[in-house]
């Protein structure tokens, strides 16, 4: 099931919660050194990583080419297990429609998309932007990071943009609200998720200690 002594380095270019991401790791992997950094050196020697992001992505977009996180991420994917969060996930990806049209770091295809200002639900109840709150992540893959949660669990969002669901090569967990969506993506040694599983619970909690077990 793989070591908890390990080394998780936690990307930090200054737009995530991390404090509360890197006590979730802390509490599910008490044996593992948890660094919160931006030093490439740091993440590069680390066993595991977590790209985490909030806020608006020209804002973390600027950053992360001021940073070179870019390159330190992509490094990353080719050698080790990387868990992205939020707007982590979202700038991994060709372009987000945010800001006017931004663009990412393509590393994953695909755009991300605003749920509009005329969002309803299938009863046709308008739905508020952004989407907050619990909701249900249907799993589309078997996945390591999978592992003893069960399907349909409830995770926690907090998104006004989206990675579409159809035709997504990379799939692995999908969510309801007014269309369906990417909840979660997966390719080699990277998984992507839109949730934050540092405040899902328990089902978010058994997600990190899965990515800390996760040999890639």
């Amino acid at each position: 099931m793989g070591d908890f002594r390990s080394h998780i380095a936690v990307i930090d270019y200054g737009m995530g919660n991390l404090h509360s991401v890197a006590k979730a790791l802390e509490h599910v992997s008490s044996e593992a050194r948890i660094s919160v950094t931006s030093d490439p050196a740091v993440v590069e020697e680390a066993d595991r990583v977590v790209f985490p992001g909030v806020g608006a992505i020209r804002d973390c977009m600027h950053e992360i080419q001021r940073l070179n996180v870019g390159d330190v991420v992509r490094k990353a994917m080719r050698d080790k297990p990387v868990l992205a969060i939020c707007v982590g996930m979202q700038a991994l990806m060709a372009s987000s429609e945010e800001n006017g049209g931004v663009d990412c770091l393509n590393l994953l295809p695909g755009q991300v998309k605003f749920f509009g200002d005329s969002l309803v639900d299938a009863q046709g109840n308008k739905l508020k932007v952004p989407h907050m709150g619990w909701n249900n992540v249907h799993q589309t893959m078997d996945h390591p990071l999978w592992q003893g949660i069960q399907q349909d669990s409830r995770f926690y969002f907090v998104h006004s943009y989206y990675v579409d669901a159809v035709d997504n090569p990379n799939l692995s967990g999908t969510c309801d609200y007014g269309i369906e969506f990417a909840a979660a993506l997966a390719q080699d040694n990277l998984f992507a998720v839109q949730f934050h599983p540092e405040k899902s619970a328990d089902a978010g909690l058994q997600l990190l200690r899965n990515f800390c077990q996760w040999n890639g």
